[in-house]
């Protein structure tokens, strides 16, 4: 993994298309190993089809996963699908420096992405019950995080131009008939996952900067 200059107090790094299992063992990793001093990461990523089920995942939310692997994950939430067209967003961050609480973390990322989709002319919101980001009642990101020893890993998966219909073997983040939807069934236009990383990366990189930079104690006069 090669990390890539950006104008941001980040490392980012684009990974391509790898195993679930590869970069979550590498997020692991990365966490166990980190200091105070370790820079913080943004990690960005598709994955091949897999379902994930999430440390309070209930078995009878998998439906008919077919020939899809499953993986018990340490992430929080319930079962999700990840696959082709689906940008990833892995922030690695030390929440105790930044000072964020993990409903913060969790309400900038579903800020970031309400924003992005904004700029497509796409009107989005966020349930503080059921963390992700929705269109029309139809959830476009799913959401699941895992703090470690203060820091963040798991993160955000946008549907952007994929194949959705694994969503329909399971019960998505656990609720009975929530229907998915993405990014091109919304626009016209012809869309890459790279493309929308970067677009999207700079939101996500503005909102977590500017909200550090308001949360930082001030000068006492």
């Amino acid at each position: 993994m090669i990390p890539e200059t950006l104008p941001s107090p980040f490392v980012i790094r684009h990974l391509g298309v790898q195993e679930y299992e590869t970069v979550w063992r590498e997020m692991r990793e990365f966490t166990d190993a980190r200091n105070s001093e370790t820079a913080d990461e943004i990690w960005l990523v598709q994955h091949p089809p897999v379902y994930t089920q999430g440390q309070a995942g209930k078995p009878e939310h998998l439906l008919n996963p077919q020939s899809v692997p499953v993986v018990a994950s340490d992430r929080g939430g319930q079962v999700t699908y990840h696959g082709p067209g689906q940008l990833v967003v892995y922030p690695l961050l030390n929440l105790k420096r930044l000072t964020f609480g993990v409903r913060d973390l969790v309400t900038l990322l579903e800020e970031a992405v309400i924003q992005f989709l904004a700029g497509y002319g796409i009107e989005a919101a966020a349930k503080p019950d059921a963390p992700g980001v929705y269109v029309q009642g139809k959830k476009i990101a799913s959401l699941g995080l895992r703090v470690r020893r203060g820091c963040s890993y798991h993160g955000l998966a946008i549907n952007i131009a994929m194949d959705l219909k694994p969503f329909l073997n399971i019960n998505p983040c656990g609720y009975q008939g929530l229907e998915m939807t993405q990014l091109s069934e919304w626009v016209s236009e012809d869309l890459q996952v790279g493309d929308i990383a970067e677009e999207f990366l700079q939101i996500l990189v503005h909102t977590l900067t500017t909200q550090k930079q308001q949360l930082l104690p001030k000068e006492k006069k």
